[in-house]
């Protein structure tokens, strides 16, 4: 019994983890049936070959405690068994292990620990086993549909024509991928072409921007030109030669044209010949407005301009000196001329009241003089020299600087007379009037201030 046990728990613990530990099994001591017993006789000597298979087959692997429990019985044994001395004399018998029953004991509980895990293992195999017979079960109890011969025949033929048309299919597409790669050859080299193309367009339009910006600069810089020389040229058209020629203006009592002042006082006696050449301008001036409508102007009486001797002749050809100095014979004579410059001033006037008319500009825009010229007199100021007051002729002849400067701004804004009339054209002068009712509108505040002075 205690060798079945042994044997079964060497069996069992043999699929865990063990140490290999040589133990020779004890002596049966109770009979096993079926078995001859040994002999009681003297010691027999065993054959050497019985003894040797005898220890083959009582190597069993046991784990530590075991093989410490059969030590332990086999020395208990007694067997003739002693262990010798170290110093060579008699062996000295071992004590009998008295818990070699509990290391049995807990051998039996390890194997029965590792029996139950083998159990629960062998339990889920079954489970395994059951689901699949259940499986085998359930695919024997479907039905099968088992082609016919002939069926099998038409399928198989069915497949094959399909794998033909697969096989044509695949070799179209193979075609046509040949097809696809030659033309994305092309396509690649097309490509490359329009990369260099546009390679190139970038580099001319980045030439072409860089040219474009140096013209546009340069097309700017020559606007800031033009504007200048547009304003410079509007101020050059507004500028009349015979406005910048002949000024007419004032000083103190005195009225000027070209800075010579015309007239005399006790106070301030003025040169004769400082007279004679504001009278040379002044006749200058009213000869060369009155040409230049000649001859829709009359112009009868005609001024003759020379220099500080100016003369006139009336419409009877005589002719009278504008010029001094004069004594009491001849300042008839030149009272006469002073006179016959107002008519011939007042005659002008008219005309450019006419011509006003005829451009239909209102009648109260139309172009009159400041001051009224009544024969041989300037709003009531008479212009002889002879019969008159010092004061009395310097403040005539002062109206009538005033009333020529009026002439001289009508004539600028109804002709084209100006310095550069080759380089003018006429679309750059102002229309007929409308200069005139500008520098009316300017020349009030110094007919006032000539008339105040």
């Amino acid at each position: 019994m205690q060798g079945s046990s042994i044997h079964g728990a060497g069996s069992v613990l043999g699929s865990t983890r063990m140490e290999h530990s040589f133990v020779v099994l004890p002596k049966q001591r109770n009979q096993v049936p079926g078995v001859p017993p040994r002999p009681c006789g003297g010691v027999m000597q065993p054959d050497t070959s019985q003894l040797g298979k005898a220890m083959e087959e009582s190597f069993v692997v046991l784990p530590p405690p075991a093989a410490s429990v059969y030590k332990s019985d086999s020395v208990s044994d007694g067997g003739g068994a002693n262990l010798p001395k170290s110093d060579g004399g008699t062996s000295v018998p071992t004590q009998p292990n008295n818990s070699g029953f509990h290391s049995t004991i807990t051998v039996l509980k390890r194997a029965f620990h590792i029996a139950t895990t083998q159990t629960q293992e062998v339990e889920d195999v079954n489970r395994d086993i059951k689901a699949y017979e259940a499986c085998l079960q359930c695919l024997e109890g479907e039905q099968r549909n088992v082609l016919s011969e002939a069926d099998f025949l038409k399928e198989k033929l069915k497949i094959e024509e399909d794998e033909r048309k697969l096989e044509a299919a695949i070799e179209e597409t193979e075609k046509q991928c040949a097809q696809v790669t030659a033309e994305l050859k092309q396509l690649e080299l097309k490509s490359s072409r329009f990369k260099e193309l546009e390679e190139r367009y970038w580099n001319e339009f980045n030439d072409f921007q860089f040219q474009l910006i140096s013209h546009q600069e340069e097309k700017d810089s020559i606007l800031a030109k033009i504007e200048v020389s547009q304003a410079h040229l509007e101020l050059l058209t507004r500028t009349n030669v015979l406005n910048d020629a002949f000024p007419i203006w004032y000083d103190g009592e005195f009225g000027t044209i070209c800075n010579f002042r015309l007239g005399r006082l006790p106070k301030i006696p003025i040169e004769w010949d400082e007279i004679n050449a504001a009278w040379g301008q002044a006749c200058l001036l009213l000869h060369t407005i009155a040409q230049y409508f000649w001859p829709k102007f009359p112009y009868r009486i005609k001024i003759l301009p020379m220099g500080s001797y100016p003369r006139i002749r009336d419409s009877s050809n005589n002719t009278y000196e504008l010029f001094g100095p004069v004594n009491l014979f001849w300042s008839t004579r030149y009272d006469k001329a002073m006179t016959l410059f107002l008519t011939c001033l007042k005659e002008f006037a008219e005309f450019a009241n006419s011509k006003d008319k005829e451009n239909n500009i209102p009648l109260e825009k139309c172009f009159k003089l400041p001051y009224k010229i009544e024969n041989d007199r300037v709003e009531n100021y008479s212009i002889k020299q002879s019969v008159n007051k010092q004061e009395n002729w310097t403040k005539a002849l002062k109206y009538t600087l005033c009333n020529l400067k009026w002439a001289l701004y009508w004539f600028i804004g109804n002709t084209n007379f100006q310095p550069l009339s080759t380089t003018v054209s006429s679309r750059d002068v102002p229309a007929a009037g409308s200069l005139y009712s500008s520098r009316t509108a300017d020349s009030k505040p110094e007919s006032q201030n000539l008339s105040k002075h």
